[in-house]
């Protein structure tokens, strides 16, 4: 494939831990081929975001480079000063951040926000540059229009705000680009139009990435090579189809075990990693020996480096060519059948609305929902459909505009500083975003003790240890600060002090966005043993629908505030689907079954019309004007399967193409008879 753009050597790198310094990227090596995408993938803390930010010249205060090179445009980015580093990046090097919500100051336009990268790199010409951010604009599907560019990153939902980091990195033109979880926290439909996006870019500019995420099933879609990372070191790099198809390295094949299947019909969980990576006490052999169902005495005491594996193959095994395939069977959680007859949760015509006046925003329309005693029901839909607004008016943080809320058949006040501390405490909510809602200055002991103070008047050690090791962080991690942690481990300590209040219902707003699919696959099973030994009751916000498969007992699918269908999980994952559930079903990607990849999603263009459906105007099922003037019939099947739709059950079975479309249970099938 050519010279490689830029080549990783040796590279080791440690952060400073109280006196002294812990090593977090072990001799990584590895190299990008001009036009080659190369994916980084491992669970939460292997280093992944450190080797990023090198690759940038970023330097924490609190790191040290030990080792290695980077070499790049004849040079040694590690060997460069401030002054040389800021002309490369930008021009040369580009970055594409996890979240560009906090990515873009929210206090300049956006058009602003890449006229200032160009006048950074040396175009004098205000005109010339407005000319090159319509033009970007353009590339990365936005609207090129001069008004777009005057507005504020609050303005423009997720999807568009993303796609302006990823016009701000191509403002010069850059030979390589790194992108850092691009597509985390986003939906599915909107996922699948970035990776889309990303790919018909790299065709068109021949350009080079580092792409790393830990979403698996999206990197088959777009990587030529991957490479695996565990506790610093790199232990696998293959090409993509190889990869997955064929793992050889024990810790992939964990890693591809745990990945959720949605076309998995059993609704069983993925197969977890055994154990968790505990960085205080790796041996000085293989890191991942403790977790190894193949390890030997050897394994913990002999250091294994990468070895060619066959083709382009490098594996850091010895014992990978003695290693048999596992067979496909999926891990199983005993859950206890549960009555859910008995309602926890009442929604009843709840609707919601942001602002006033000629501002005013309707965010929830007439939601009505029930959720019983230990059941588990999950909402999906893009960001904006109005699944955190429906959790933050459970939780108290909103006041409904009408309607009602009640626990245990007793009406909830509006706004929770009005409710009962009782009624507080059964109700707990986990949010998105750990950074955001864990003190900074608190440790990790403080954060989960405060619950207990707060509602029993008092805590323990014991209490905190326990709460930890729930979530599967041993105790060592009670005296550290967030910023100490990685983002899953923040979730997972986020999780923890939703818990340890003993809540009877746990509203989660998309909690696994942030965790590697071995460290979800825990947290799923996690989840699941709550659920069997607690009777813990869950309102389950997520846009992977994988997961939700695996978890929910129910599903309600939103869009625009509006409930487009529910039904049973097994329901909801056959026909007939809903048009816009059957567009979320094929916007997952999978590496195990992959899918061509559709055409673009339509945007809507305006506001739906409040007599007629959400969907419409940009349903690709759509009949007419029918659907922008009526408002839509309910659906129903015998066994309960609800739909909002002008169609008919049978029209809408017909339309299906999804993988699974054709498995229509058998109540179902005869309800359509």
């Amino acid at each position: 494939m050519g010279a490689p753009v830029i080549a990783v050597e040796g590279l080791s790198v440690s952060y400073r831990q109280g006196a002294g310094f812990s090593r977090v990227v072990d001799d990584v090596s590895f190299s990008v081929a001009p036009g080659e995408v190369f994916g980084l993938v491992g669970e939460s803390g292997c280093g992944k975001s450190t080797i990023a930010l090198q690759l940038l010249g970023y330097r924490s205060p609190a790191m040290r480079t030990d080792a290695g090179s980077i070499a790049f445009d004849g040079g040694d980015l590690l060997a460069l000063d401030r002054v040389e580093l800021d002309r490369i990046r930008g021009a040369r090097i580009a970055f594409v951040p996890q979240n560009p919500t906090t990515a873009l100051n929210p206090g300049i336009r956006v058009g602003a926000q890449i006229d200032e990268i160009l006048a950074a790199h040396g175009q004098v010409d205000p005109d010339k540059r407005v000319a090159r951010t319509l033009e970007l604009f353009g590339l990365v599907g936005l609207p090129s229009r001069p008004d777009f560019l005057r507005r504020y990153p609050h303005q423009l939902s997720g999807g568009q705000q993303q796609r302006v980091c990823i016009a701000m990195a191509l403002a010069c033109d850059p030979a390589f680009v790194v992108l850092d979880e691009p597509t985390t926290g986003l939906d599915v439909t909107t996922q699948e139009q970035i990776v889309a996006l990303l790919i018909d870019l790299r065709a068109r500019l021949k350009m080079s990435m580092l792409y790393v995420t830990h979403d698996l099933g999206l990197l088959s879609q777009i990587a030529d090579r991957v490479g695996v990372m565990y506790a610093g070191r790199m232990v696998e790099i293959a090409p993509t189809a190889e990869l997955f198809t064929d793992p050889k390295h024990p810790y992939t094949r964990g890693l591809i075990g745990s990945i959720p299947r949605i076309e998995d019909e059993s609704g069983l969980p993925a197969r977890p990693l055994r154990g968790l990576l505990q960085r205080h006490n790796l041996p000085k052999g293989c890191p991942f020996a403790p977790r190894c169902d193949w390890a030997e005495t050897v394994c913990f005491e002999e250091r294994q480096e990468l070895a060619t594996a066959g083709g382009a193959r490098e594996v850091a095994c010895w014992r990978w060519p003695d290693i048999s395939v596992p067979d496909d069977a999926r891990a199983v959680v005993e859950s206890p059948e549960l009555d859910y007859a008995e309602r926890l949760l009442a929604i009843d015509n709840v609707s919601v609305i942001y602002g006033s006046g000629q501002n005013a925003f309707l965010a929830l329309r007439d939601i009505s929902l029930d959720i019983g005693k230990g059941e588990t029901v999950a909402l999906v839909g893009e960001s904006g459909s109005g699944k955190s607004t429906l959790a933050r008016a459970v939780a108290g943080l909103l006041a409904p505009a009408a309607g009602e809320i009640r626990l245990s058949g007793k009406r909830l006040a509006g706004i929770v500083k009005d409710r009962a501390p009782e009624e507080r405490r059964l109700i707990q909510f986990v949010f998105q975003n750990p950074d955001a809602s864990l003190n900074p200055r608190a440790r990790i002991e403080k954060a989960l003790a405060r619950p207990l103070q707060f509602f029993f008047g008092k805590s323990s050690a014991e209490d905190v240890m326990a709460a930890l090791a729930d979530v599967r962080l041993d105790d060592k991690y009670s005296a550290r600060f967030p910023d100490e942690l990685s983002g899953g481990e923040r979730q997972r300590v986020a999780i923890a002090r939703g818990l340890i209040a003993e809540p009877t219902l746990l509203l989660c707003d998309e909690i696994l966005s942030a965790l590697d699919v071995s460290v979800q696959a825990n947290i799923l099973a996690l989840l699941q043993r709550l659920k069997s030994e607690r009777g813990i009751a869950m309102l389950f916000i997520s846009h992977d629908l994988a997961v939700v498969r695996m978890l929910a007992d129910r599903v309600c699918v939103l869009f625009r505030g509006d409930i487009m269908e529910i039904g049973r999980r097994d329901q909801i994952f056959a026909a007939p689907f809903h048009p816009y559930t059957h567009s979320l079903l094929e916007a997952v990607p999978t590496p195990l079954k992959p899918h061509p990849r559709r055409e673009g999603v339509r945007e809507m263009t305006a506001a739906p019309s409040a007599a007629g459906c959400a969907y419409a105007g940009r349903c690709a099922w759509q009949i007419g004007d029918i659907c922008e003037t009526e408002r839509p019939p309910w659906r129903e099947t015998e066994e309960g399967l609800r739909i909002r739709c002008h169609h008919t059950l049978e029209e809408l079975s017909r339309r299906a193409t999804w993988p699974n479309a054709a498995s229509i249970n058998a109540e179902d099938q005869k309800a359509l008879q």
